[in-house]
């Protein structure tokens, strides 16, 4: 082999060692690029699935507030009921369905705001009036309308008559 053809034979060896790091560099690149459109498809996958939730229990959420009004005023009838009439089987059939009624919102994550003995709080109770009272400033004496959460989010604040200590 004459010099030439080595020199040759060099040449292609070098170019085809160029066009093999070339070659792998480009399939680095498109390997990257189809894992970031991967990333970025999961991403949007997972947004997806979080807003289709969040609209779901915000549907939830209108429902409720449309059955919540005729659950309180289930419970106001029931503690409207005169003593003496409190163990009549009826009365104690009504009782049943008042606790089906509370362990089907329990399941859907409705719980109530708690309001008798705590603060006034303005991010859970609407205070409605205040009163005069021994009690401490700004404590809450009585319950005017109740108040819910679903899956801890406020859904409606409870009204609330709040304490005005004047000493």
């Amino acid at each position: 082999m004459t010099d030439q053809e080595k020199l040759e034979d060099e040449l292609i060896e070098e170019q085809s060692e160029d066009e093999e790091e070339g070659l792998a560099d480009k399939c680095q690149e498109y390997l990257q690029g189809w894992q970031r459109a991967k990333a970025d498809y999961e991403n949007l996958k997972k947004e997806t699935d979080r807003k289709l939730q969040e609209m779901a229990s915000y549907q939830q959420a209108g429902l409720l507030l449309e059955v919540l009004p005729i659950y309180d005023h289930f419970k106001m009838a029931l503690s409207h009921i005169p003593e003496e009439q409190q163990k009549a089987d009826w009365i104690q059939g009504i009782h049943h369905i008042k606790k089906q009624f509370e362990n089907l919102l329990n399941n859907l994550g409705i719980e109530e705001v708690k309001t008798m003995g705590q603060q006034f709080n303005p991010e859970l109770h609407e205070a409605i009036a205040y009163e005069d009272s021994d009690q401490a400033d700004n404590q809450i004496i009585r319950e005017v309308k109740t108040g819910y959460k679903l899956k801890g989010r406020l859904i409606q604040p409870a009204q609330v008559v709040v304490a005005k200590n004047n000493k």
